[in-house]
């Protein structure tokens, strides 16, 4: 019963992750504000890493400027870069709410001296191009306490991937139906455990030379993550 109980228990927080889990908005990001009365173009690049976010603004004084102590909860995204501005630094903070492709800022000054909203949109060239995983890619998870070292050998092309994964029994696994959707990937492998075989299903965010992998049954029964990077 305790075992029962154990894999039920993981269903269910298999089935809440994803609910709970911070918005993906890693890519190219444009918008304009008014400074002024002059519209001022800015680009966003982000790059996020479960509740984390880093990357630069380009147009603004001092460009790029790095992000700073960048958070996402929930549709919620905040950070603050530095700037020059007339022989003077200044801190601006940035609050934003994400909204599909979609994310609406305040920004401003820490002091609150000076502040502007804009509105930026996911590049749509940037997200409609599907990504290139082509190479080797390794990384390491957990299994009851063990680190499981793992190594994905990926071809792609357009949209779709094949390949191998290594370290998930005696010899490589073939990759099954792998599609590529912008930077996330998807794919499936068979795998023998304890005498049975099981069908474990992935999903990966690419971001440059990683990809962010959750992965498990198809019934839910066991899952886990790994972050790969490129070999």
């Amino acid at each position: 019963m305790k075992v029962v109980a154990r894999f039920l228990g993981l269903a269910l927080l298999l089935c809440i992750l994803p609910s709970l889990r911070a918005a993906d908005i890693s890519g190219t990001w444009k918008g304009s504000f008014d400074f002024e009365g002059s519209s001022l173009p800015v680009t966003l690049n982000l790059k996020a890493a479960d509740t984390s976010v880093t990357g630069t603004v380009e147009g603004l004084p001092t460009t790029p400027a790095e992000i700073h102590d960048g958070k996402i909860d929930g549709d919620s995204v905040t950070f603050w870069v530095n700037t020059d501005y007339q022989g003077q630094t200044y801190k601006l903070i940035y609050k934003g709410k994400i909204a599909g492709e979609n994310i609406a800022f305040d920004f401003g000054t820490d002091d609150g001296s000076w502040g502007a909203s804009m509105t930026v949109k996911r590049d749509a060239a940037m997200a409609a191009a599907p990504a290139d995983v082509t190479g080797s890619w390794a990384g390491s998870f957990d299994f009851n306490g063990n680190a499981v070292q793992v190594t994905f050998k990926l071809t792609s092309s357009g949209q779709t991937m094949t390949g191998t994964v290594e370290g998930m029994g005696p010899a490589p696994v073939q990759i099954h139906d792998g599609k590529i959707e912008g930077n996330t990937v998807t794919f499936s492998v068979d795998v023998d455990y304890q005498g049975q075989t099981y069908t474990l299903q992935y999903k990966g965010k690419v971001t440059p030379a990683e990809i962010d992998f959750d992965f498990g049954t198809t019934d839910g029964s066991w899952g886990s993550s790994v972050n790969a990077k490129k070999s």
